[in-house]
C-alpha cells in the first residue's frame, strides 16, 4: 500500500467516524446532543476535506478547480444521496414503504448518473 493511500484511509475513517456520530449526535432525540452532534459532524467534513487535500498533495495531482462541471457533479451528487436517504426514512421510520421504495430508486439513479457526467460514455 502507497503512503499516500494509507494517509487518506486513516484520515477519511477519522473523518467517516467524526460526520457519522455527528449526526447520529443530531437525530437521536434520546441523546438530547443536536448542537455537539453539529459540531461534531462539521469536525468530520473538515477532516474529509483535509485528507482530499494531503491526499492530492501526495499523489503530486493539482488541486480540485472550481468549475461548472465540480459543481454540477457535487449538486447531482449531494441531491442523489439526499434522495436515497429521504426514501430510506420514509421506508423505515415513517412505514411509507411504496413511496420510499420509489424515491430511493431514483436516488440511485441520480447517482448512477455521476458516472457519465464525470467520466463521460466512451466506444
Amino acid at each position: 500500500m502507497k503512503k499516500s493511500n494509507f494517509v487518506a484511509l486513516i484520515l477519511g475513517t477519522i473523518g467517516v467516524v467524526f460526520f457519522s456520530i455527528g449526526m447520529c449526535m443530531c437525530l437521536i432525540e434520546e441523546w438530547e446532543m443536536f448542537r455537539n452532534g453539529i459540531i461534531a459532524g462539521v469536525i468530520g467534513l473538515v477532516v474529509l476535506l483535509i485528507d482530499v487535500i494531503v491526499w492530492r498533495k501526495m499523489e503530486g495531482k493539482a488541486p480540485i478547480k472550481l468549475n461548472a462541471k465540480t459543481i454540477g457533479s457535487v449538486i447531482v451528487g449531494v441531491l442523489g444521496a439526499l434522495l436515497l436517504g429521504v426514501g430510506m426514512c420514509l421506508c423505515m421510520v415513517f412505514d411509507k414503504l411504496i413511496l420510499g421504495v420509489v424515491i430511493g430508486l431514483v436516488g440511485i439513479v441520480v447517482l448512477l448518473m455521476l458516472i457519465p457526467l464525470t467520466k463521460g460514455i466512451h466506444d
